[in-house]
């Protein structure tokens, strides 16, 4: 029998951090609730439009760093899909903290992305499913190349400088922090604990973890420093995102 869902249809958000860096604007609020300047929108506002539109009917919110906050954000908001939140008691670590979100899932024998709380982002998430059920995967990670916060410079086998290259994005690939997972993945999820030390280095031995490489164009930005959210407002006003 077909999947009336082929694609996924409920999304994890981990939204618990304490964004120490941040700081002044998390002196009041968790990370995902800090303004993109010139948007009048907090960063899980962007994601919350972001995941509705590529289908996503059910979220659950993971909340820790002062969750009342986001908690009354949310509950004063129109949301474009169903919010639940939970709340850690204690903490559990990123790999328990997911598990224990993902236990309030609607649909549990079926897939579900998840994403960090502090990533402003947009590309296709259907393509990124369609790429994790074409692998077999039982999880896949986004990959993104950033760019560097300084310029480079290129240099002939004589050692004179050829040219000058403003920002460019670093060789390796990242983990841009959105995921899919297949249902089973959050039976493999450590109680407590961080699963990037645990799950995904044993998927990734049994070949079962697979890494989606973002496409070109698509924009992608931790948030993470004062800095990131100036980038981000220049960005905004130069593509109008």
């Amino acid at each position: 029998m077909t999947d009336p869902h082929p694609f996924p249809v409920q999304a994890v958000i981990l939204a618990g951090g304490q964004g120490s860096r941040l700081r002044p604007y998390t002196d009041d609020r968790p990370k995902p609730m800090v303004e993109i300047p010139g948007t009048g929108v907090p960063i899980i506002g962007h994601q919350l439009s972001w995941l509705a539109a590529e289908g996503v009917t059910d979220a659950v919110i993971s909340c820790g760093h002062l969750a009342d906050v986001l908690q009354d954000w949310l509950a004063e908001t129109e949301l474009p899909l169903r919010v639940t939140t939970v709340v850690e008691e204690e903490p559990l670590g990123r790999g328990g903290g997911l598990k224990y979100a993902a236990a309030r899932l609607p649909h549990p024998d079926r897939a579900w992305y998840a994403t960090n709380g502090d990533i402003w982002t947009r590309f296709p998430l259907r393509d990124m499913a369609a790429f994790h059920t074409e692998r077999d995967a039982t999880a896949t990670l986004a990959l993104a190349r950033p760019r560097l916060p300084w310029g480079t410079v290129e240099t002939d086998a004589f050692g004179h400088i050829t040219d000058f290259i403003e920002s460019p994005p670093v060789t390796y690939e990242i983990n841009a922090g959105v995921y899919v997972f297949s249902p089973e993945f959050a039976a493999l999820l450590p109680d407590r604990g961080d699963h990037e030390r645990t799950t995904f280095p044993r998927l990734a031995r049994q070949r079962r973890l697979a890494g989606y490489p973002l496409p070109q164009g698509a924009y992608w930005r931790a948030i993470d420093t004062a800095k990131d959210l100036t980038e981000a407002a220049k960005e905004l006003a130069s593509h109008g995102r």
